[in-house]
């Protein structure tokens, strides 16, 4: 991911919107989409091993994942890696980072994997705390049709 940043103001309030994702990389990644659902935790694995800060991996991860457990330790991982990625991108630690920028959502289903991880394996202050943290990143959250 690049280092470049984006960040506005909106009605006082900043606005991160985290760089896309380099075009090959965005390609790999729409052909593990494209793969049958027993396939992809294996092909978002090899992503993540050859990319280890892109977050669309480790969400693909937390979402294939087959425990509650993998599936928290790879939300968890995607979680730090956007906040890395956030502060690179000019976010000081508040400020709306929102769903309806494309290049945010991987970020965004990181928390909110970790959150419902965090719910299936009953540490309901993390859970809370996610929940209260992906509301104030975007107020609209959660996005129309999310299952979440």
């Amino acid at each position: 991911m690049s280092a470049a940043s984006s960040v506005s103001f909106t009605a006082g309030t900043p606005e991160t919107v985290l760089p896309e994702i380099p075009g090959e990389l965005a390609a790999e990644l729409s052909a593990v989409e494209g793969l049958p659902a027993g396939e992809r935790s294996a092909a978002y694995a090899a992503v993540a091993a050859a990319h280890p800060r892109c977050l669309e991996a480790w969400a693909g991860l937390a979402e294939c994942a087959r425990s509650p457990i993998e599936r928290y330790a790879f939300a968890r991982v995607g979680y730090h890696r956007g906040l890395d990625a956030l502060r690179a991108a000019g976010w000081r630690g508040s400020g709306f980072v929102r769903w309806v920028r494309p290049s945010n959502r991987s970020f965004l289903r990181c928390l909110d994997a970790l959150r419902s991880a965090a719910a299936s394996i009953g540490e309901a202050d993390e859970e809370e705390r996610c929940a209260v943290f992906l509301r104030q990143l975007d107020p609209e959250w959660p996005p129309p049709g999310h299952s979440g």
